[in-house]
């Protein structure tokens, strides 16, 4: 009996020390988290920025591999399956082609995906739909409020009867948020001048081209045209318009205005949301978030320089560059 009572107490002392060990080994572990960044502008560098600060007041230990994919899919694709080979515990990915490439990538594996910056994941293919995202691929949208830009584009041209928009052919957020500016341009009797392109190449012969055509052009969160705006406010400059931006970074660097969001917000709600997968809750039951609130813009130099005074409605307007 005492023979056994031993043998008892002993698998007890083993099973403790086991337990204990393994608590502690999860306790300490460190997270391997691949980045995939799909290319270097300031509303990107702000979602990660974001991101490090959610990660950070999360407490988890974590090791982040940032790679840029400068601009190329075929480079994001590279770098999702070299995340993938060396079994990383998640992939973060800014913008939607770095979304899809990852969401690619980690198909069939164990693998989360946590997206930041994708405007439209239902139109990617990333999600079912915002609220059931039916796998193991979730994020944040930047879903822009176009009512409201269209109303500060209105207000600082009240006599203005198209707006121009470039973008990229291929990128599915461009497409969404064309066609609902579509929608409200006809219920406004504003015709909305659409040029497409599918590279940076195109873009200078592009804007030459729809500039002259319209009263303003008008940007979207499109990495492609927001990477090479220098080229399209030139274009525009020469044609004497101005151009609307999308966030507080592109009226810095010289658009008239834009109903801006918070980009560095989004990357802290997208590492909010990367800690809670690693802490052990599933991609699959957290809905895809969004930040919604719009704040406006305005470059004054800009402003004086096509001669627009500040409207009424926008005289606590956020003044920038």
């Amino acid at each position: 009996m005492k023979r056994t009572i031993i043998k008892v107490v002993a698998m007890v002392l083993i099973m403790s020390m086991v337990f204990t060990a393994c608590s502690k080994k999860d306790g300490d572990k460190v997270f391997k988290i691949g980045v995939i960044q799909f290319g270097s502008h300031p509303s990107l560098d702000n979602c990660y920025e974001g991101l490090v600060k959610g990660l950070e007041a999360s407490g988890l230990k974590y090791e982040l591999d940032l790679q840029n994919g400068n601009f190329e899919t075929d480079t994001c694709d590279t770098i999702a399956k070299n995340m993938v080979a060396k079994d990383y515990d998640l992939i973060v990915a800014i913008a939607t082609p770095a979304a899809m490439s990852a969401y690619a990538a980690s198909a069939n594996t164990n693998i989360p995906v946590v997206f930041c910056a994708v405007s439209d994941p239902v139109a990617a293919g990333l999600v079912d739909s915002l609220d059931k995202v039916g796998g193991n691929c979730t994020g944040t949208s930047d879903v822009l409020d176009l009512s409201a830009q269209v109303d500060l584009i209105q207000k600082l041209q009240p006599e203005l009867k198209s707006i121009g928009v470039l973008y990229t052919t291929s990128e599915a957020n461009s497409i969404s948020h064309l066609e609902r500016l579509k929608e409200i341009g006809k219920e406004r009797g504003i015709e909305i001048v659409e040029q497409g392109v599918q590279t940076a190449a195109d873009i200078p012969q592009a804007a030459a081209t729809l500039a002259p055509k319209v009263d303003c052009i008008n940007n979207f969160t499109d990495n492609n045209v927001v990477n090479n705006l220098n080229v399209v406010l030139e274009k525009a400059n020469e044609a004497g318009i101005p151009v609307y931006g999308s966030e507080e970074e592109q009226v810095v660097n010289g658009c008239i205005g834009s109903m801006g969001l918070d980009y560095i917000a989004l990357g802290v709600t997208t590492g909010e949301m990367v800690a809670e997968i690693l802490g052990g809750k599933k991609a699959s039951d957290i809905p895809v978030a969004s930040i919604t609130e719009a704040k406006p813009f305005l470059n004054k130099e800009v402003m004086d320089k096509f001669e627009i005074t500040v409207p009424d409605e926008y005289k606590d307007a956020e003044f920038v560059g």
